[in-house]
């Protein structure tokens, strides 16, 4: 029988107890003794983020279906249950077997935001792990990153044992086996690592070692042992519709962020927006299969009792089987009375056609992400979208019924004047104006249109052509807030237009993660010994003890921000090959410079170098002579 961590008496003091319990719908559980490798799984986040998470599912499927392997999963406690923890000694646990996490073979957290930082080290204190991975023994799991943030890791290398860079459908089963061959033979932990790294996409930062000049830039990282790789390329899975992808996700008691079915119907994207890191480390485009996503939508809708299905890729618009597959939802789920959810379309004519059939459009809103205000600041980013797509996209929008469009744009970008600032109010003002020019009188809803607009500050992310930007200082970002507001509420139709922004200090302490070094590690492990939790949550967010502790550590902000980088500067992510080359990256910021726009993929390759991956929209779905 299976026994709970936390005692009765613990569930009814804390918030949403059902976080912590475990045995949701579609859970694996597992013999213990049958297993020869335990993982738990981490997001270091609340539950209702974690579980919401799409990296986490597939590998926890993927794991699963190993049968010497049990992975279950584990969230950062809330801050009530956080409390008594620490008050009662209780060790963090995993959610499948309730038992601690020390007791697993591996530790892997998948790191999505930089803001979460100071959660890992919360998991890892909970559980009984010592934050450093060099006073780790065989006695704890191995520690080990992945996700987005780990094409930086510095910041955090000092916490983990390994990161794996890239997709994880590609190595975990080499890397698991070279594990159970290294506790056979009874090697040290150290010489397990050792051999860790020499695997493909394998990076273990115990082995390198970082050479600083005398102004504090970097000279050189180098492996501290022959036969370590000097750098390390990304893995990939080319073969997106024949590998895992669960068919029964798990089912939470609670509501969460993303309740509903996911379907993940391409990776990458074509459009090369110059601030998108992801539209870089994802590169190149790998479509998945129509049969694959209609089989899978049908199994998965089936598993699990979702009353929604959303289709998921960072531009859905450019998935070339789109109108198939449309057609196809919207046949079998009408007959269930699913709702489907269409995030990343681009605001066309097709693209309202099929929002019009599929959502009630009474109740929904429209998302436009013009990220500038002027045409000019537009090419400079590549976004690739003129004032007029927008402007006509929103007409065919409030021809067909809509009447709250939301807009987002971004602050502090590269080149960036008042006028271009100024422009948001502008353009927000023009598609109100729209509004009233499209719909006559009786047929407005309420009378008017609500025009939402949100800024977020720009940050300078490594594997971008902006990565050689500087970015703002608070007060700078702040400064353009408050002229966006003021240049919305110069509008003839301020009534219809709301703004929201960013905050700022969260903002300037995400760039110095997202772009630091291993110096920045103290900052961290400090800022969590005196209090720092959930940082991404505004109401946890202490800035003035992050600050205190910059100064403590002799770290200055503006070194890794506000500082713009020389051409042949040596990043600390230098030491990873994402797949497209710092050639092309530099090219593209150049480009940036002279407001020059480059085409999309499918319209014209432009050599990011993604095509030795031999697969994609590097040899398909291009125009002829390209």
């Amino acid at each position: 029988m299976r026994k709970l961590a936390l005692s009765d008496e613990i569930l009814l003091k804390i918030e949403k107890p059902a976080r912590y319990i475990g045995n949701e719908v579609n859970s694996v559980m597992k013999d213990p003794e049958k297993a020869d490798v335990r993982i738990a799984m981490c997001f270091p986040d609340v539950y209702e983020i974690g579980m919401s998470h799409l990296g986490i599912q597939i590998l926890y499927d993927m794991f699963n279906r190993f049968d010497d392997v049990w992975c279950e999963r584990v969230y950062s406690p809330w801050v009530d249950l956080d409390k008594i923890m620490r008050e009662e000694g209780i060790p963090l646990f995993a959610l499948e077997s309730q038992e601690p996490v020390k007791n697993m073979d591996f530790l892997a957290i998948t790191i999505q935001y930089e803001m979460c930082y100071t959660n890992i080290l919360q998991v890892l204190d909970l559980s009984r792990i010592p934050l450093r991975a060099e006073e780790r023994t065989w006695e704890h799991p191995i520690v080990i990153g992945g996700g987005p943030c780990t094409y930086n890791p510095e910041p955090i290398a000092e916490f983990f044992d390994v990161f794996y860079i890239g997709e994880g459908e590609t190595r975990y089963r080499e890397f698991i086996d070279l594990y159970k061959e290294a506790r056979r033979e009874g090697v040290t932990r150290e010489e397990f690592l050792r051999r860790a790294a020499k695997v493909p996409g394998i990076y273990v930062p115990a082995f390198y070692r970082v050479e600083y000049k005398e102004d504090g830039t970097i000279l050189a990282m180098r492996p501290s042992e022959e036969g370590i790789p000097e750098k390390i390329r990304k893995e990939i899975e080319m073969e997106v519709s024949d590998t895992y992808y669960p068919r029964k996700p798990v089912v939470p008691f609670i509501k969460v962020t993303q309740d509903r079915v996911v379907l993940e119907i391409q990776r990458g994207c074509i459009r090369g927006c110059r601030f998108c890191q992801a539209g870089q480390l994802y590169r190149p485009v790998r479509e998945r299969s129509l049969k694959m996503l209609e089989e899978y939508a049908l199994d998965m809708l089936r598993n699990t009792g979702h009353e929604e299905i959303s289709l998921s890729s960072l531009s859905s618009s450019d998935y070339s089987g789109l109108p198939e597959l449309i057609d196809f939802l919207i046949g079998e789920c009408s007959k269930r009375k699913i709702n489907i959810s269409l995030p990343s379309l681009r605001i066309d004519a097709f693209s309202l056609d099929v929002m019009s059939k599929v959502q009630d459009v009474k109740k929904s809103s429209l998302t436009f992400a013009p990220e500038a205000g002027s045409q000019r600041l537009r090419d400079v980013i590549n976004k690739g979208l003129t004032e007029s797509v927008i402007l006509e996209g929103a007409a065919m929008a409030f021809q067909g019924g809509w009447t709250r469009v939301k807009l987002y744009f971004m602050l502090g970008l590269p080149t960036e004047t008042e006028e271009d600032i100024e422009g948001i109010g502008d353009l927000c003002n023009k598609i109100a104006a729209v509004f009233f020019e499209t719909v006559p009188k009786e047929k407005r809803v309420n009378g008017k249109v609500q025009i939402v607009a949100s800024t977020s500050f720009f940050i300078p992310k490594p594997f971008t052509p902006f990565q050689w930007a500087r970015m703002c200082t608070k007060e700078e970002f702040l400064d353009k807030a408050y002229l966006t507001r003021n240049s919305i509420k110069g509008q003839l139709n301020q009534r219809s237009i709301k703004y929201n922004w960013h905050e700022a200090d969260v903002s300037v302490l995400e760039g110095v993660f997202a772009r630091g070094d291993r110096r920045i590690s103290e900052v961290i492990l400090r800022a969590y010994e005196k209090g720092c939790l959930f940082d991404a949550w505004s109401e946890y967010f202490r800035n003035d003890i992050w600050m205190e502790t910059f100064a403590e550590c002799g770290i200055d902000l503006g070194f890794y921000t506000t500082r713009e980088r020389e051409e042949d500067e040596v990043f600390p992510w230098d030491f990873l090959d994402c797949g497209v080359t710092k050639e092309f990256l530099l090219r593209e910021w150049k480009k940036a410079l002279e407001e020059t726009v480059s085409p999309n993929c499918r319209e014209k390759c432009q050599g990011c170098g993604a095509n030795r991956f031999g697969g994609g929209i590097c040899f398909t779905g291009k125009k002829d002579g390209n």
